[in-house]
């Protein structure tokens, strides 16, 4: 299948987990695909294992030179930016007393506005090019609902919610859709740091809050990042050209809306 034959999109904390599956995903339809990271050796050496169609760029999404950069660089590459997902992200956790002011500022600078000036920029282009585009926005469960000690996170994925109705109402008139996926648990590197951190914050043995989560899931398990690839590549596509606005759970079950 090739959906998206000829498309040129940009994912950003592409370099592993999520972003690689998506990147992956992307090329098997057609696209070409900038492996977008702060880490760059990690980026060049995906782009590099993922073959042709996938190249590296550096991006830091707290700073709107290294965004402003990276449209140049997709579009001097490529000719133009049809597909952007911005999945770049961070996590942080603490008991609500607890939390610093720091931890607030880097996941706000990276999650939300990160998001907001990266889908600014993108937009931008498409509008100058005259012929719409796709903005696929990585939002999360843990958005639609709070959690004990994620109060920072929960909140930056219920700002990527809300951004997401509100661009996409706005930029639809240029032909722009602008959706959003909420994954639920997803196995991977991330969720090794995650462990980590609520064993120390609960007491937990390693292993033991993945356990519970996991168990706690309707599907029986954690994603993985080919669960969600399917989404990303509808969304991306022509079949999703009537849908404005919408954050989709792609979470086994765990929540419905």
């Amino acid at each position: 299948m090739t959906r998206l034959n000829g498309k040129s999109a940009l994912i950003t904390g592409s370099a592993r987990g999520i972003g690689r599956g998506f990147a992956e995903a992307y090329l098997r339809e057609g696209a070409r695909v900038a492996i977008a990271d702060i880490d760059l050796a990690a980026a060049e050496a995906t782009a590099a294992e993922l073959g042709e169609g996938a190249y590296a760029v550096q991006l830091d999404v707290s700073r709107q030179d290294s965004i402003d950069a990276t449209i140049a660089s997709v579009v001097a590459q490529t000719g133009k930016l049809d597909i952007l997902i911005n999945n770049a992200a961070l996590f942080d956790a603490a008991e609500t007393v607890d939390i610093t002011r720091d931890s607030y500022d880097r996941l706000y600078a990276v999650n939300v506005a990160g998001t907001l000036f990266t889908m600014q920029a993108a937009a931008k282009q498409m509008i100058a090019q005259g012929h719409g585009g796709k903005i696929i926005n990585m939002a999360s469960q843990a958005g639609r609902r709070g959690e004990s000690l994620v109060l920072v996170y929960c909140s930056t994925k219920a700002a990527v919610i809300s951004m997401t109705q509100s661009a996409g109402l706005n930029l639809i008139k240029h032909g722009i859709n602008v959706n959003a996926i909420a994954p639920g648990v997803v196995d991977g590197e991330h969720w090794k740091h995650v462990d980590a951190m609520f064993a120390k914050l609960e007491g937990k043995a390693p292993g033991q809050k993945k356990a519970e989560v996991a168990a706690g899931v309707p599907a029986g398990r954690f994603a993985v990042p080919e669960d969600l690839t399917g989404m990303a590549v509808f969304l991306a596509s022509s079949d999703s050209d009537y849908i404005v606005s919408q954050t989709y759970n792609v979470d086994g079950g765990q929540w419905m809306s």
